[in-house]
């Protein structure tokens, strides 16, 4: 089973390196890395060559945003199974694409596995967010499992679509909406920390942004025909304090 790990890039000369060994140093064979970068100023591609020999693409070039980005890794993309791991973010050890492998039964179109959030400050854990308490019926709520830990079939992507890039900030979260709540694909969830992941995301850096976030999703869950409104989907942020682990 082939996995394309694609990560998204802009500017990422502090973390890249990081999330690039991450992939390169894993001791599952059948995989191919893909880096889109959004035509970095700083040391981003610089580093990336450094790593060239492991890398099978590296593209930097304009896009419209994140999700015009994921898209375009998604097209290129020969795998099986396809992993987005943002360039600040980490697969949590070596053995990471095994697992998965091991886990991916040909009826699964989705595997789901947790994430743990840590402080660039601290380098400390501070929350856990696991997809063992996912349910597709939670999509009215804002939640969803974590994207950094969603393994998807290319397959999935091809008979369904992919990133809707009307959405600047939640369009994953519209996509799984999509994929496990309105179209029901089969998903699997592994209780396995699969991905470490950085507070500082975008979604995460304000209140201003935030309550975009809010908004974007109620804009998708419209869009998907489930009733819902802001009272429910901020419910999420409750959720989120529910699985502090320590700070």
């Amino acid at each position: 089973m082939k996995i394309s790990i694609i990560t998204v890039s802009y500017n990422s000369e502090k973390t890249i390196e990081r999330t690039i060994q991450s992939v390169i140093n894993q001791d599952y064979s059948d995989y191919e890395y893909i880096i889109i970068d959004g035509k970095s100023t700083d040391r981003t591609i610089e580093i990336c060559n450094k790593y060239s020999d492991k890398i099978s693409k590296i593209i930097s070039e304009k896009d419209s945003g994140i999700y015009d980005a994921m898209n375009k890794g998604i097209s290129l993309a020969s795998g099986d199974i396809i992993s987005i791991l943002n360039s600040d973010d980490y697969f949590a050890n070596d053995k990471i694409l095994q697992t998965v492998s091991e886990n991916l039964s040909s009826e699964i179109d989705l595997l789901l596995g947790n994430v743990e959030i840590f402080s660039e400050s601290t380098n400390k854990i501070t929350r856990i967010y696991s997809s063992n308490i996912f349910s597709p019926k939670f999509s009215r709520f804002g939640i969803q499992p974590p994207h950094p830990a969603t393994f998807i079939r290319k397959s999935a992507y091809i008979k369904n679509g992919v990133y809707d890039k009307q959405f600047k900030i939640a369009a994953d979260f519209d996509l799984l909406t999509r994929f496990l709540s309105v179209l029901k694909l089969k998903y699997k969830v592994i209780d396995k920390t699969l991905v470490l992941m950085s507070d500082g995301g975008i979604s995460n850096s304000s209140l201003k942004i935030r309550h975009k976030v809010s908004h974007e999703i109620l804009k998708s869950l419209k869009k998907n025909k489930i009733y819902s409104n802001l009272l429910l989907v901020n419910f999420r942020f409750a959720l989120k304090l529910s699985q502090l682990f320590k700070i």
